[in-house]
């Protein structure tokens, strides 16, 4: 497994090199096993790490991001951005920080679940903070954090959203019709921290596992969003997330899934995303035998395992965008990139 990851992070190098010609923004998708761990790395070589994997593994998801960061040519990730604090996105904070350097750390806040498991996750993030090694930021709907070469504005914090429209946004979006019967979600997805990152007309959405009940209040009546280029399907594609009116009404070319072998992609998020209108391409970190014939085109999956016991090659998923709109995916299973035109 360690070959097959080092021999995948030198085909990343070789596209980050050709991408390095000219300032383009990167974001790599780190395969965390059905939790996040999203690295941008912005035009001017700042980098945002969005959620942390899990915890334990042999500090298996805290190598795989350090191994991601220094291939990316880092020597230290400028932000952190914890979405929420469920163990899927903040438990691997406290191997990380013992793995690679970390500069500040961004969340919604308070912890706002009961759950024991969720509060032994966040005490433990809390004892990382403790230390005064780390800058800490809480993420307030339509600020705008601190990084250069892009503009990364906060649409959701602390069950909180945005007021305002964003560039493009304001328009009355048709598809808030579609009846999407969602209950108040009361775990921590609801304070999800959401942000869009835009470099030009490249624009990309990441809610974390923000609840359907909360996002859709985001583009209905009106779509204070606008419409995307790429969209992270929130809550690895399981539901209640991503409501039809958000999706439908961003109109994303692409959506990225960070799911797992056994976890995320359920047949009703893949169909509604695979429904909506415009959209290219559906990309999916793993094979999900769930969902069986509902998952994507096989070129559009990047850890396709026929044997589920064998070991997992955590091949990461690699964008490369330019200010004009055009970007490109790259597949190191496939060794091929696929290529996305402006909007």
């Amino acid at each position: 497994m360690r070959k097959a990851w080092a021999i995948t992070l030198v085909a990343l190098g070789m596209t980050l090199a050709a991408a390095a010609a000219k300032p383009a923004l990167r974001v790599i998708f780190v395969d965390v096993e059905g939790g996040q761990a999203t690295l941008v790395v912005t035009p001017t070589g700042q980098s945002l790490l969005i959620d942390t994997g899990w915890s334990g593994h042999q500090n298996r998801d805290a190598d795989r991001i350090a191994a991601a960061a220094k291939q990316a040519g880092l020597h230290k990730i400028d932000y952190v951005l914890l979405t929420h604090y469920h163990p899927d996105h903040t438990g691997g904070v406290p191997q990380l920080v013992q793995t690679f350097p970390v500069g500040t750390f961004i969340d919604h806040g308070p912890l706002e679940e009961t759950n024991p498991g969720t509060h032994q996750i966040w005490q433990a993030y809390q004892d990382v903070l403790a230390t005064g090694k780390y800058g800490h930021l809480t993420a307030k709907p339509g600020e705008v954090l601190p990084l250069t070469g892009v503009t990364a504005t906060v649409v959701s914090s602390d069950g909180k959203l945005i007021d305002h429209n964003l560039a493009g946004g304001g328009t009355p979006n048709q598809f808030c019709s579609v009846a999407d019967d969602w209950k108040p979600d009361t775990s921590e997805n609801a304070y999800s921290v959401g942000v869009m990152i835009q470099f030009g007309k490249f624009k990309m959405l990441d809610l974390g596992d923000l609840s359907a009940d909360k996002d859709r209040q985001m583009v209905c009546p009106k779509n204070r969003l606008g419409q995307v280029s790429l969209y992270v399907l929130a809550n690895h594609g399981m539901t209640p997330s991503s409501s039809h009116a958000l999706v439908d009404g961003i109109h994303p070319e692409v959506v990225v899934m960070d799911n797992g072998p056994y976890k995320g992609g359920s047949v009703g998020a893949l169909d509604m995303v695979k429904s909506s209108p415009g959209l290219l391409a559906l990309w999916q970190l793993h094979y999900t035998p769930i969902s069986t014939t509902h998952n994507t085109v096989m070129a559009d999956i990047v850890n396709d395992q026929e044997d589920f016991m064998a070991p997992d090659p955590a091949l990461p998923l690699e964008v490369t965008a330019q200010s004009d709109g055009q970007f490109a995916i790259y597949n190191p299973r496939t060794k091929a990139a696929a290529h996305y035109p402006a909007r």
